[in-house]
Order: C-alpha cells, then sequence, then structure tokens
C-alpha cells in the first residue's frame, strides 16, 4: 500500500496533525501465517476472464489432466517483474510439453493495470508469451483467496491445489529448485 498526504498552503497544522494521526493509526497488513496462508489442497476454482492475452479463453476442460501453475501478478508491480525472468524460464521449459499449462492472471493493483490495452503493450513489451487473463474485478484473486503479488499456484492433474509460492521466485535459488522439483512432482503422478 502507498500512503501519500497532499499538504495544500491553506492546509493548517492541527489538520495535517490529524491527518498523520489517521494515518499512523490505521491498522498495518497482518503478517503472513499459518492462519491467512493460501489453502492447499482444495480444489482449484474455474479461472474467469474476458479479456486473454497470448491464448484463447481457457475453460476447465482446457486444464483438466494438466498440471496448471497459476501467477498472480501486475505489470507494475516491482517483485512481479522480478520475477518475470523465471516465469519466462519455466514457459521456455515446459512449453512443448503438453502435461504442463502456464497461466499469468493479471490483478491489478494501479488504475493503469486495469486498462486491457496497457495490460496488453505490457505483455508484448515485457515478453510474456504464456496465456495470460484480466482480472480486474479480483474475481480470480477472490476466489483463489490470493493476497499477495507475485504468487504461484501449483494445481495438480485432478485440479487440486498442491502448492503455493508467495513472493519473487528466482532461478538457481533454493525457492526455485522447490518449484521446480515440486513440478516435475506432478508432472509424474497420474492423471
Amino acid at each position: 500500500m502507498r500512503w501519500m498526504i497532499r499538504t495544500p498552503s491553506n492546509l493548517t497544522a492541527g489538520a495535517l496533525a490529524g491527518a498523520l494521526l489517521l494515518a499512523v493509526a490505521a491498522p498495518a497488513p497482518a503478517a503472513y501465517g499459518a492462519d491467512d496462508a493460501p489453502a492447499v489442497a482444495r480444489k482449484a476454482p474455474r479461472i474467469w476472464g474476458a479479456h486473454w492475452f497470448n491464448s484463447k479463453p481457457l475453460m476447465p476442460a482446457d486444464l483438466a489432466g494438466r498440471v496448471t501453475i497459476v501467477e498472480f501478478w501486475a505489470f507494475e508491480c516491482i517483485n512481479c517483474r522480478r520475477t518475470l525472468p523465471a516465469m519466462r524460464a519455466l514457459y521456455e521449459r515446459y512449453r512443448a510439453d503438453s502435461s504442463v499449462v502456464i497461466v499469468g492472471i493479471h490483478t491489478p493493483e494501479l488504475p493503469i493495470e486495469r486498462d486491457t490495452e496497457a495490460v496488453h503493450r505490457a505483455v508484448d513489451s515485457l515478453g510474456v508469451r504464456y496465456p495470460v487473463v484480466l482480472d480486474p474485478g479480483y474475481v480470480n484473486w477472490r476466489a483463489f483467496d490470493n493476497q499477495y503479488w507475485p504468487a504461484l499456484y501449483l494445481i495438480d492433474r485432478h485440479g487440486v491445489i498442491r502448492d503455493v509460492h508467495i513472493g519473487e521466485l528466482h532461478e538457481g535459488t533454493d525457492a526455485w529448485k522447490s518449484v521446480l522439483e515440486r513440478i516435475e512432482t506432478l508432472r509424474r503422478e497420474k492423471a
């Protein structure tokens, strides 16, 4: 969350102090913990969206029997941008494998990220080649009970969320190795 306090020249010191008190007294976001962790071992919700990039709309039948990697991201999110090289690497690794599909869910954090053409330009300029659906109304965000940018959901061939990675992902790190191992485990499981 970004905070900005504008101070017009006619704002009194008392009003400014009151605004600062309200800003400081606002509750801070809760730390990530067991109670608010995304649900694992539950059926993944259907992915909805009117605007898809790099793909026709993916229906449940298109994902059935496949390992699905769902990434929540937003193009202005710096953590999401830092994760894009890893996501592109995952796509290159699995694009010829019909048993794995990557779906980006672009859920806007900022007003410009709600604009379909701006998202389309970002998908192109950032080199995102896997299917991306625009989620301006947070329909998918709420359905997945997601709270973070970026977040990666690993879904098995039966449509069950089996793992969630929260935060940046970088090639060569322990988190990267763990995600790859988990994907390979899911690939080896029978449909």
